[in-house]
């Protein structure tokens, strides 16, 4: 009787691994075929997403037509060397929160998703999708029927996905449209005060972080919601202590106070959230004019842009 230690009988079955490994024909789940498909996939999808796309600047001299790996990676809140391996089709695990990360990124509708949950082995799961990243001209045709009442889509975390002229008149601070991230949170909290366009921000700032709150904990954990929450946290002292604070709030109609550079006087305009059948945790901000003199002042905002 032969005694078999175990040392012996690991290596007889990493042999047996990379037998199957190097052998197609002795691969019968697929995985040799998948992980290089996999690589081509992501790599296919990643070069066909602009900087501009995520609100990058393009910079100079880029070699790469869609965005760099270090790009995806850090929109999608994961290192660049796990990004890399995975691009590469290494034998490496991923969780589904990781994957709905990079798909977004990417920008993958349902079936690409599926797709990427295939090739990446992990079991696909109906996703809320919340973390919508574009809108389609039907949502882009109500909003631009708004003008010229402001109105802006947002995701749960407050990204920007679509906006009409009026809205882009009432935020169109130098300042803010220099910043090249489509998120009104990052905007309002990394703005100089005399450069935020909302005017009575210690009463607004907190309602919309308790608002974030709320969402979060429907997505606590997520790479893209997490790497979020610590870069701005980076970056503002202020939403760094109000979300310390921990209080939650739901969306709701309020009156807010705006003021706008080309503008004399402030523009009081009353907010109603609206949901989006089709783009869960997505809702239409609109704003009216909350009295004449706020009216007056937005028509002249739309005259001065027609100009």
């Amino acid at each position: 009787m032969t005694t078999v230690t175990t040392h012996q009988a690991a290596h007889q079955a990493a042999h047996r691994t990379a037998h199957r490994t190097e052998n197609p024909t002795a691969d019968p789940t697929g995985r040799h075929r998948r992980r290089p498909e996999l690589a081509a996939f992501l790599r296919n999808r990643r070069a066909r997403v602009t900087p501009a796309d995520v609100g990058m600047a393009p910079g100079l001299r880029r070699r790469t037509p869609g965005l760099r790996r270090e790009e995806v990676a850090q929109l999608s809140g994961v290192g660049v060397t796990w990004y890399t391996w995975l691009e590469q089709g290494r034998p490496i695990n991923a969780s589904p929160q990781v994957l709905d990360a990079v798909a977004r990124t990417l920008r993958l509708d349902a079936s690409e998703r599926e797709h990427l949950y295939h090739l990446a082995e992990v079991a696909c799961a109906p996703g809320r999708q919340s973390d919508a990243v574009e809108v389609g001209p039907e949502i882009q045709g109500i909003i631009d029927a708004l003008d010229p009442h402001p109105a802006v889509v947002y995701n749960a975390r407050y990204d920007i996905l679509a906006t009409n002229p009026a809205y882009r008149d009432l935020f169109a601070v130098p300042e803010i449209t220099g910043t090249g991230i489509r998120n009104v949170l990052w905007t309002l909290f990394t703005v100089s005060e005399e450069a935020c366009p909302v005017v009575h921000r210690a009463q607004e700032l907190p309602i919309m972080v308790a608002t974030l709150r709320g969402a979060y904990g429907r997505h606590a954990g997520e790479p893209a919601w997490e790497s979020f929450v610590e870069q701005l946290s980076a970056a503002s002292q202020y939403f760094a202590e109000l979300w310390r604070s921990g209080d939650v709030a739901p969306p709701g109609p309020r009156v807010k106070t705006f003021r706008h550079w080309a503008s004399t006087g402030e523009i009081r305009m009353t907010s109603v959230s609206l949901s989006v059948h089709g783009l869960p945790e997505c809702r239409i901000v609109a704003y009216t004019p909350a009295d004449e003199e706020s009216r007056e002042r937005v028509a002249a905002l739309r005259r001065r842009r027609e100009e």
